[in-house]
């Protein structure tokens, strides 16, 4: 097996705004190897089930069962998480309460959509998951007056050599984290 080719980071010059808003998860505005799909919930009178993964399965099925990480993280409305990019680390989250404005963009220069930003809004209204590839910087804003909780699968285990930040306000990206009121 070939090792893969080391992925180039560099951060774009944006024009202001949060991009191209996905409200289809099969949008052919996606980043390229960014996938979305919508998860089944089970609600009765007691709440709700939600199976997050299947290994071998869906979004995960490339993902090796002896590095597969299974984190949650619970962020309070108005949080804002963002961004941080993986050069080998694939994620998959699972947004399992609350409602989260997930911003994407592409921060590899060979891209030919490289610079590209997606949006999307996800969680209890539009109960979808996405497959986040390395290279793709990724954060989130919690929306609304509950608490988001998000569960985040990953098919390496935590490095942190792997991971890197970028400031969610950086003066290139110009990412509009305000409401839209649109």
């Amino acid at each position: 097996m070939s090792a893969s080719p080391e992925i180039v980071i560099s951060i774009p010059t944006s024009e202001p705004g949060i991009g191209k808003l996905i409200t289809s998860a099969d949008s052919p505005h996606l980043i390229p190897g960014v996938k979305a799909k919508a998860y089944d919930l089970w609600p009765d009178d007691r709440g709700y089930f939600l199976e997050v993964i299947r290994m071998k399965q869906g979004l995960a099925q490339d993902f090796p069962a002896e590095t597969t990480q299974v984190s949650t993280a619970l962020s309070y409305p108005g949080t804002i998480k963002a961004f941080h990019f993986h050069r080998r680390q694939t994620d998959l989250w699972v947004p399992a309460m609350g409602m989260f404005q997930v911003a994407l963009v592409d921060l590899r220069e060979n891209s030919p959509t490289f610079g590209l930003k997606n949006t999307m809004y996800l969680g209890a209204l539009r109960p979808w998951q996405v497959l986040i590839p390395p290279g793709v910087g990724h954060g989130y804003k919690v929306i609304g007056e509950r608490p988001g909780v998000l569960v985040y699968v990953t098919n390496r285990l935590y490095d942190p050599q792997d991971e890197g930040r970028v400031p969610y306000n950086h003066p290139a990206i110009q990412y509009d984290w305000e409401t839209q009121h649109k």
